[in-house]
């Protein structure tokens, strides 16, 4: 087992400083990984159940250090450290420019980075940013998904989808790890799980939650469970740090 901690992206310790020493001192105890949590901007007042307390209340204020700006500062301050994004919100960024970030912080950090995704919960942060529409944020997130794996193998790349296209374009370097950094799918929705099964390379839910439970073994053996979160296409297994079931996912083709 591997054991890995959050760094701080709000609060007291959300400084340079105490970014640095925790992740210093993690990485001198020998433990495997550092978590990043993504907001990028608070409403004053919010309607959007938060999933992970009881209340349904997010515990944060207005303050958040951006996920990447976090990662890139940790990256350059240690050598051994597993970069997690936990998780970032896919539909909050350009897909071509989050590959790019991505690819980028991999060959830089050594290839220490490990991609966890969600399609976020607060409706308000989405309308800020102008993102897609967040009622089709999980159609998004799988065309996100899409986009990262073509630009992360193949050049040039050409994509046509429902919300995102391009023609004939490079993005080099690859990331250092092959075929692509691993993919963290987080969430414990039947979606989060089939997008899981479809296009992750391992689950990254929040356990020990009273307010969000993990699915039960038996709901997740009966056979509508299964239908519902079929995979696509099997592969081996790649090794995980995510408590669950890692699968090696498709590569996409250069033209989509």
């Amino acid at each position: 087992m591997r054991y890995g901690f959050y760094l701080p992206t709000r609060g007291p310790t959300a400084t340079r400083a105490g970014v640095l020493a925790l992740a210093r001192e993690g990485e001198r105890l020998g433990l495997h990984s550092a978590m990043i949590a993504d907001h990028i901007v608070f409403p004053v007042e919010s309607e959007s159940a938060y999933p992970y307390t009881v209340d349904r209340k997010h515990p944060g204020g207005g303050d958040a250090l951006e996920t990447f700006s976090i990662l890139g500062v940790v990256a350059g301050a240690t050598e051994k450290l597993r970069l997690v994004t936990s998780v970032l919100v896919l539909p909050y960024r350009n897909p071509v420019l989050t590959a790019k970030m991505v690819a980028s912080l991999d060959v830089l950090s050594g290839g220490r980075v490990t991609l966890g995704v969600g399609v976020g919960w607060l409706k308000e942060e989405f309308e800020a940013l102008d993102s897609p529409e967040f009622d089709r944020r999980g159609a998004v997130t799988d065309e996100w998904i899409a986009i990262f794996k073509q630009l992360w193998t193949c050049s040039p790349a050409s994509f046509t989808g429902q919300f995102y296209d391009y023609t004939d374009i490079r993005a080099e370097p690859f990331p250092l790890q092959k075929p692509h950094p691993p993919i963290w799918v987080g969430g414990h929705s039947k979606a989060a799980l089939r997008r899981t099964a479809r296009h992750g390379d391992g689950w990254h839910p929040v356990g020990a939650i009273a307010a969000s439970p993990l699915p039960t073994r038996r709901r997740c053996t009966t056979p509508a469970f299964r239908t519902a979160t079929a995979p696509v296409a099997a592969s081996p297994a790649m090794p995980t740090t995510s408590p669950a079931t890692s699968i090696r996912s498709r590569l996409p083709a250069c033209m989509s």
